[in-house]
């Protein structure tokens, strides 16, 4: 066939991801071979802040409450705080009941999870002075295991001042759509983020499950991240400045969207906060690989849209292969039309049989951790084929968030289960 214009471009898009990559098939090496990362002893048990943005979570906050102050943790270590914002019904009344420090706030003009934690996080600051050494940062949704508090100690106590857990889910089996979300967040925490503890590296924070240092937050007076996606937001300024983010196996449970509509609508704000983000730090990332640090590269690599390049290569070779069709042999020879109709083929077949292949991965490595009711444990075997669908429903998510003008709309909560309801169900 010969180097042709489009040979080139697909040699080099091939190549260029292949590379860019690699690494992280490195990390599941890594892990498949030491496993989980063991943190050392802690010598001192920390007192500690958990805060939790709420909003109409009436039906859910009381387990999560619950799940923190009964933690196998001295009890006078550990305080919870709840911010009810803007509820229309009970969240602050069954806060209270389930022995929370509830604040209630109503700013219509300054609404999102953001400016409830800046909000709160002064108002900790301001009033309980330097009480606590360090924050949580939960969903309302979400519930956390007895030992929690303990595994993080450990990592605070080892020296890192932002780290990230092990976030699984209490809703595998309610959907395709909810086992998908769980099995992403499990590969997440598995095979990204223990995998970058384990070769030194910075981890990233997502959504819920992580904590920050007294430290960070009064010398930002507050929250200063304020993107449609504050916490890949915050895990990006931490390395832009060297701050290395650690990561614990302290296990908690999160609520997933059911349908794929709540889907679309949440990861729509998802791609638009990465959007932001890599927008704003990308000279700050490239300096940080400039100067050789490994961890700005791999966040560059999160938040870089990828997608955008897949589509890129499939419309190039659709247009390749139109045109070249249309002129008869004068633009494109039989062999670049076939091999323009090859790489497209391949290029969404390579994306299932990649996400197929994790999926069966991650449910080998966390089949423990995957928790189903009798009678639903078939969606453990669905889910397998039906991932990499919802993985690549991503690729209409990218291009509208690109043109689209996207707001923060809070997610509802209402599966009301204890941490126990959730072992019950078994793997």
């Amino acid at each position: 066939m010969g180097l042709t214009p489009i040979v080139i471009f697909n040699g080099v898009i091939w190549l260029f991801f292949t590379l860019a990559y690699f690494y992280q098939f490195v990390y599941i090496i890594r892990v498949w071979r030491r496993g989980t990362v063991v943190l050392p002893k802690a010598k001192k048990n920390h007192c500690y802040a958990f805060f939790i943005a709420a909003h109409n979570e009436e039906p859910v906050i009381g387990n999560l409450v619950r799940s923190i102050l009964g933690q196998d943790y001295p009890r006078e270590l550990i305080d919870c705080f709840v911010v009810a914002d803007a509820c229309t019904d009970n969240t602050a009344e069954e806060a209270r009941k389930a022995g929370a420090i509830t604040w209630e706030r109503n700013d219509l003009v300054r609404k999102g999870k953001s400016w409830v934690m800046d909000y709160g996080f002064n108002r900790i600051l301001n009033e309980y002075g330097d009480k606590y050494e360090a924050f949580f940062v939960m969903d309302a949704d979400n519930i956390i295991a007895p030992n929690y508090v303990s595994i993080m100690n450990q990592a605070f106590d080892a020296g890192y001042l932002v780290c990230t857990s092990y976030r699984n889910s209490k809703n595998f089996d309610s959907s395709w759509i909810s086992s998908a979300y769980a099995l992403w967040f499990m590969r997440e925490a598995k095979f990204l983020n223990n995998a970058r503890m384990m070769v030194g590296t910075s981890c990233a924070i997502s959504g819920s499950g992580w904590m920050v240092s007294e430290k960070i937050v009064r010398g930002m007076h507050g929250w200063n991240f304020h993107t449609l996606t504050e916490d890949i937001q915050f895990s990006t300024f931490c390395c832009a400045h060297g701050i290395q983010i650690g990561y614990a196996p302290a296990e908690f449970f999160d609520e997933q969207p059911v349908d794929f509509k709540s889907s679309w609508t949440q990861r729509m704000r998802w791609t638009k906060g990465f959007y932001q983000v890599f927008f704003s730090y990308n000279k700050n990332l490239l300096e940080g690989i400039r100067k050789g640090r490994f961890a700005s590269y791999d966040m560059l690599m999160t938040i870089a849209p990828g997608m955008i390049l897949t589509l890129l290569s499939a419309a190039v070779n659709a247009t390749y292969l139109i045109v070249g069709s249309l002129s008869h042999g004068f633009v494109a020879t039989n062999a670049e039309l076939a091999m323009c109709v090859g790489s497209l083929v391949m290029t969404f077949l390579s994306m299932y049989v990649v996400f197929f292949l994790l999926a069966v991965l991650t449910t080998v490595s966390e089949r423990k951790h995957i928790h189903c009711r009798k009678g639903r444990r078939w969606r453990i075997f669905t889910n397998l084929f039906t991932f990499p669908i919802f993985m690549m429903s991503y690729i209409p998510i990218t291009v509208v968030a690109l043109f689209k003008k996207v707001e923060w709309v809070p997610t509802k909560h209402d599966i009301a289960v204890n941490f126990d309801d959730v072992m019950s169900e078994g793997a």
